[in-house]
């Protein structure tokens, strides 16, 4: 069975989306996978109330007739089905954020690939809300692209460089599992780095002794190392100091990372599984990133 058998790219119909559906083009044709292009019809009387919405005596045939005018849309979008991959079509109507989750699990997704919201210098500060919603709710792994409406067409979309960024937390073996085989059927080269946060060094004003900074590199090395042995995984390894996310964005750029693979965490609850330097990264980071 192919590491991706399924790819979902959640559609708008915008340029972004467009980008969306190379990347996971490219993905299929390497993995020989299914690609699902999903649209979800949002009911134009969701805000009122049922009794409210009841009042309207066309609601079923508004939502209806916005359901086929959609079908027709996503028909030929982005355009004519290319030989070699296997495209489907599925309109639903819903939340977006959570009809998209729940299909994900329904057809047993094996990744999701959509665009985070922000554009120009404000792009970092940005990140969907229904993209958010995904990332926390969904249970198999999300790629994400901050330039998706950039993106080339996908004969020109390699992967030759894939930057792995663990926390050394109880997901980062698994984290580390999935870049390693995604690297190797790719024939890319791996970069696990390891961020150690100013937080650690220092308390307020007073800077810890440089050699308590020397000692966390030391056991943060050999923990990646130690990762790696195990699970005879080959790949470079970076530890850094500073704020996390703008670590992983430094080293991305500097090792040209095509492809960021980062964990979203395991606890339940409202940023249970998207924590701050998770969310940090999705939206700052040079390339596609894939939450975990």
């Amino acid at each position: 069975m192919p590491m991706l058998s399924k790819i979902l790219v959640p559609v708008e119909f915008s340029p972004r989306c467009s980008g969306a559906v190379q990347y996971a083009e490219a993905l299929a044709r390497h993995f020989h996978s299914e690609v699902v292009l999903l649209h979800v019809v949002i009911p134009p009387f969701a805000k009122y109330s049922s009794l409210e919405a009841m009042a309207y005596s066309n609601a079923t045939e508004v939502v209806e007739e916005l359901v086929a005018q959609r079908t027709t849309e996503l028909a030929s979008f982005p355009g004519t089905d290319p030989d070699g991959v296997a495209f489907r079509r599925v309109v639903v109507e819903g939340d977006p954020a959570q009809a998209i989750a729940d299909f994900a699990t329904e057809e047993d997704i094996s990744l999701i690939v959509m665009p985070t919201h922000g554009y120009g210098p404000f792009r970092r500060f940005l990140l969907g809300s229904v993209t958010a919603k995904v990332l926390h709710d969904a249970h198999c792994p999300v790629w994400t692209g901050p330039h998706m409406e950039e993106a080339p067409d996908f004969s020109s979309i390699s992967f030759r460089n894939i930057l792995c960024a663990v926390d050394l937390g109880l997901q980062s073996r698994q984290v580390m599992c999935w870049a390693a085989t995604f690297a190797k059927d790719f024939g890319a080269e791996l970069t696990v780095v390891h961020a150690i946060p100013a937080t650690a060094t220092r308390l307020g004003g007073f800077y810890f002794d440089p050699d308590w900074r020397i000692e966390l590199t030391r056991q943060a090395n050999e923990r990646i190392g130690f990762l790696l042995s195990d699970m005879q995984i080959a790949g470079k390894v970076r530890v850094e100091q500073g704020e996390v996310a703008m670590c992983v964005d430094e080293v991305a750029a500097d090792i040209k990372a095509d492809a960021v693979v980062i964990g979203r965490g395991r606890a339940s609850g409202m940023l249970g599984r998207l924590p701050t330097h998770a969310y940090a990264i999705v939206r700052q980071a040079p390339c596609p990133v894939v939450a975990i």
